[in-house]
């Protein structure tokens, strides 16, 4: 099958030419093997990296008003048992992510007497529940979203880079792009609209990360910077080694993204150096609209991101299913398509996401707090250091599960440095977690009321 076919398979399902011309320029890097690995001798640590608590209090509120905030909203959590946008999920008293994101933007136009624009990056499967939730839950004061949607990518057979045919599910012929899809998804008309609207500044971030507020001071600096695009990044921890990281290429001196799909095998202990490689990108980013047109026109529509290939099989269930690539882009990445883009080191506070239950305890629980305008902040207790939380997965990775055993609601982590759940606990009202705690059990336990600490298991019921 020729790269037509993958034109004519995207165009029958209506995906938009941008998106089609941005997958054949992925197939045709593949095809010249040119999705290769970012090396460890060509990239050094990124010097001079601008840090939030040096920036100006420059709170000059005019700019709020020509500024866009987008939302990445295409995911449904289905790897915590979830079948709608995961942006519904209740996290904080009762409010969901996209109540607070609202709550949030709405606050940011009373005080800057100019509400910013609001974005959402939907798919197909996250679009129709997400409407309905807006409609259904006003918040006062919040702008009214405009609603793009993701596209979808096929499949490719990994022995021929034809699209994959599976009849008895159409569906796993498809795979999502990565969020280096929003570029075409903008250049489809909604970038321009922005523009004509007077939109000079994106913000995006994804809808699970309520730590990603506007701040007027990272709006204000970016501007004055006149950086066509700024990535904030955070410094990295332990638990942090696996993730991609911020470098900067020897060759030319740019900044980029490294993710781990993009390591050699042998460059795997520096990859997970974080006393070398400090920074990694939190995907809250900022851009120019005007350098975003002008690089979007350059290349027809779309960015040509460095690709990352995924080799799977077209069943993620059956693994004598036939093998497939799937092609994916990281928005971040564009950051080494922008003369002058720059990074800026915030605090760990405004990382926040939710992608396992883990998480989401943690957000739920007292080391977070949400202030009267929705933002979300680490408890001044938890010391600049968030609690490593770990549940069994064989017990809590879906919601369902995870919900029965905290019938009244998380224990306290604010005190806490470290839980880790081995077995299936379930959990009274009045636990208290302090320093590092351990968990195990190898039948069902219930654990009282009471403060915890150290290793937990016999004498418990």
């Amino acid at each position: 099958m020729t790269p037509a076919s993958i034109e004519e398979k995207m165009r029958a399902a209506g995906q938009p030419e941008s998106a089609i011309r941005a997958f054949l320029r992925n197939v045709a890097v593949v095809r010249a093997g040119g999705a290769g690995f970012i090396r460890e001798a060509e990239i050094e640590p990124p010097r001079n990296i601008e840090v939030w608590e040096n920036l100006p209090e420059d709170d000059s509120p005019a700019r709020v008003g020509r500024t866009a905030v987008v939302k990445l909203n295409g995911g449904l959590g289905t790897g915590m048992g979830l079948d709608r946008a995961k942006s519904l999920l209740v996290v904080k008293e009762g409010d969901s992510f996209l109540t607070l994101t609202r709550r949030q933007l709405a606050s940011a136009g009373r005080d800057s007497g100019a509400a910013p624009r609001f974005v959402l990056l939907n798919s197909f499967n996250t679009s129709a529940d997400t409407r309905a939730a807006l409609a259904a839950q006003p918040v006062p004061g919040a702008p009214d979203p405009l609603e793009m949607q993701q596209s979808m990518a096929p499949k490719l057979e990994a022995a021929t880079l034809a699209p994959v045919a599976w009849p008895a599910q159409p569906e796993l012929e498809w795979c999502p792009p990565g969020h280096g899809d929003i570029y075409p998804t903008l250049a489809g008309g909604t970038l321009r609209g922005l523009q004509e609207a007077g939109v000079e500044y994106l913000f995006v971030s994804n809808a699970d990360n309520l730590g990603a507020t506007l701040d007027r001071r990272i709006l204000n600096h970016f501007a004055a910077s006149g950086a066509p695009f700024l990535m904030e990044v955070a410094v990295r921890t332990a638990s942090d080694r696996k993730g991609g990281h911020l470098a900067r290429r020897l060759r030319d001196g740019r900044l980029i993204l490294r993710e781990s799909a993009q390591c050699a095998p042998e460059d795997g202990e520096a990859f997970q150096d974080i006393a070398r490689h400090r920074f990694f990108n939190t995907n809250n980013l900022w851009l120019r609209t005007d350098a975003l047109a002008a690089a979007l026109g350059r290349s027809g529509g779309f960015l040509e991101l460095p690709l990352i290939v995924n080799r799977k099989t077209v069943d993620p269930r059956d693994k004598h299913s036939t093998p497939v690539l799937q092609l994916e882009t990281a928005m971040g990445a564009a950051i080494e398509l922008f003369d002058g883009a720059a990074a800026l080191a915030v605090p760990r506070g405004r990382f926040a996401p939710v992608k396992t239950t883990s998480d989401l305890l943690v957000v739920r629980s007292d080391a977070y707090q949400v202030d009267a305008c929705g933002g979300l902040h680490p408890h001044p207790d938890c010391a600049g250091a968030l609690p490593v939380v770990r549940l069994d997965e064989a017990v809590y990775k879906n919601m369902a599960a995870f919900e029965a055993r905290f019938p009244q609601g998380p224990p306290s982590l604010k005190s806490c440095r470290s839980l880790v759940v081995k077995g299936d606990w379930t959990f009274e009202a009045g636990v208290v977690f302090e320093g590092e705690v351990e968990l195990s059990t190898p039948v069902p336990r219930v654990l009282p009321a009471g403060v915890y600490s150290g290793p937990i298991g016999a004498g418990i019921c």
